[in-house]
């Protein structure tokens, strides 16, 4: 109840206010409430770096991940750890204010893909669009640099607009691509072929 209500007050208080991307899932539900809320303000900026800044101490500190995290927790517990955290870290009000409706929902755990998302918002308001390209093994620095360029000529970039690349490894693709630019995703991996051809033998049987 209280994270609609959060996101009908800030979608009430920002109606003319129009994210650069539209983005699906409830943590780019937040992601969007977050961001349009920082741009009626002129605050983009700013809520994009407290939210960088916290998301890279959860990352960093496992402690501080777990207990987040953790559902188990009470709310008076949440509460008082995001005021320590928020006062620690001096957080723009309006993150403090996403933390705590994400509290009495107890959804915290929520929070890093949410930065992620507001991420995407935020590359977007300043012309720029991420793309990620996952990989089973690191990607020398020449294949980058003819992925970036394969990008930035795609339908995915768009005129007047840079590219911002990133390589994520994930082992378990066992080879080939995944292309994530935006809300597209274009799989390449030996993964996605494997998993076909078990669909096509399993429906042939």
């Amino acid at each position: 109840m209280a994270s609609r209500q959060f996101i009908r007050s800030l979608a009430t208080a920002t109606a003319n206010i129009k994210p650069p991307v539209q983005l699906f899932g409830l943590d780019g539900t937040y992601a969007t409430a977050l961001f349009t809320a920082a741009a009626k303000d002129s605050n983009v900026e700013k809520t994009f770096n407290s939210v960088s800044k916290l998301n890279e101490t959860i990352a960093k500190d496992v402690k501080l991940n777990n207990i987040l995290s953790n559902p188990s927790l009470s709310l008076d517990s949440r509460n008082e750890i995001i005021k320590t955290v928020s006062s620690t870290l001096k957080l723009e009000p309006i993150v403090t204010n996403l933390l705590n409706v994400l509290s009495e929902n107890n959804r915290l755990e929520l929070f890093p893909s949410i930065a992620k998302q507001f991420s995407v918002l935020n590359s977007a308001f300043n012309g720029v669009v991420e793309a990620n390209v996952i990989s089973a093994k690191p990607l020398d620095s020449k294949t980058i640099q003819r992925l970036s360029k394969a990008i930035q000529s795609s339908k995915f970039v768009g005129a007047n607009k840079s590219l911002k690349i990133t390589n994520e490894v994930k082992p378990e693709i066992l080879g080939g691509l995944i292309v994530e630019v935006g809300d597209n995703t274009v799989d390449l991996s030996v993964n996605a072929k494997v998993t076909k051809f078990n669909k096509i033998l399993t429906e042939s049987i």
